[in-house]
């Protein structure tokens, strides 16, 4: 049997320098097949089977052939040969320098390591052993950065937020959360223009009733007074909106309310800010939470025409809450 399987080593390896790697490991197969008793001639099938099966992979990658099955099974052949191999010579450099190589490509740099380890205890100078070992050490250092990165960008988002759920807390606001997921590209943030981190900057939607309609102000400073974006939105200068075809929506001639978590009705003076609003929305003392809701990441207040306007939709208001 040794003849034969020899035969086949060494049709493989007339394959193999030709590039054939399919063919070449054809042969491999049929000399380990044959069973030779020569520990020498078995190891070394078993190396030339894995080196095969390296080449077959490499082959998928410089194709850019993407077969990730293929690829994952041709590198768990080569470990099965290389272990094989090992067990027969625990001193064979080519099983531990081609197990290195598939344990880096399926991406188990620990094991590589170790394997160039072992190897590099009685091959001190092997220089392929040694460039594997080397690149195994760049890839986990950079692998334990970007880990001690992320690690880092996970601690500062939560830190981020407790401080806002605490900062929410403490300004009586109620997150009221979308099961469907948040589709508000704009988002309740810390001022970056405080040098104190402590000022709050949320969106906020104006919804008008009469007219079905709404505007957003994605970053509504929490000291800023209303008047000041009322003031903006409704100069009596400038052209109405295109659904206030009468041109009545003016400043002078506009309410502000907002509604609590317990559906209490407050209406919100022109002067007052953000902040003002969040604190007169709070419960009194000894009654259950209240505050205003931040819903899909926003706080929403009705803007209304003061007079007949304002009395129905505030009546129907509190007969749909009462009701």
């Amino acid at each position: 049997m040794v003849g034969v399987a020899q035969n086949f080593k060494e049709r493989g390896n007339e394959y193999f320098k030709s590039k054939r790697h399919r063919e070449a490991l054809g042969f491999y197969t049929q000399g380990v097949d044959a069973g030779p008793t020569d520990v020498t001639l078995q190891e070394a099938l078993l190396c030339n089977r894995a080196a095969c099966n390296l080449e077959l992979s490499a082959f998928l990658v410089r194709h850019h052939i993407h077969d990730s099955s293929w690829s994952t099974e041709n590198y768990g052949s080569v470990l099965r040969d290389c272990s094989k191999a090992l067990t027969l010579n625990p001193r064979s450099s080519k099983a531990f320098y081609r197990s290195a190589l598939a344990l880096m490509a399926l991406d188990r740099i620990d094991e590589a390591l170790d394997c160039c380890a072992r190897c590099l205890s009685f091959d001190v100078h092997n220089n392929g052993i040694r460039t594997v070992h080397d690149h195994a050490v760049q890839v986990k250092a950079q692998q334990d950065r970007k880990k001690q990165e992320k690690q880092e960008q996970l601690r500062k988002k939560e830190e981020a937020r407790q401080r806002m759920s605490v900062a929410f807390q403490e300004r009586n606001l109620i997150t009221i959360t979308n099961k469907e997921g948040s589709s508000n590209p704009y988002a309740p943030h810390f001022d970056p223009e405080d040098p104190t981190q402590s000022t709050l900057i949320i969106p906020v939607f104006f919804l008008y009733p009469q007219h079905a309609t709404s505007d957003v102000i994605p970053e509504f400073v929490e000291d800023t007074p209303f008047a000041a974006h009322i003031a903006a939105m409704f100069l009596p200068q400038a052209p109405p909106p295109d659904w206030d075809s009468k041109g009545e929506y003016v400043d002078e001639r506009l309410v502000i309310y907002a509604m609590t978590h317990r559906k209490r009705l407050l209406k919100v003076g022109k002067k007052m800010s953000l902040r003002d609003v969040c604190k007169a929305a709070g419960a009194k003392r000894g009654e259950p939470r209240d505050g205003l809701e931040v819903k899909d990441g926003c706080l929403t207040f009705v803007i209304l025409l003061k007079g007949d306007v304002e009395t129905k939709w505030v009546e129907d208001y509190k007969k749909t809450r009462d009701g």
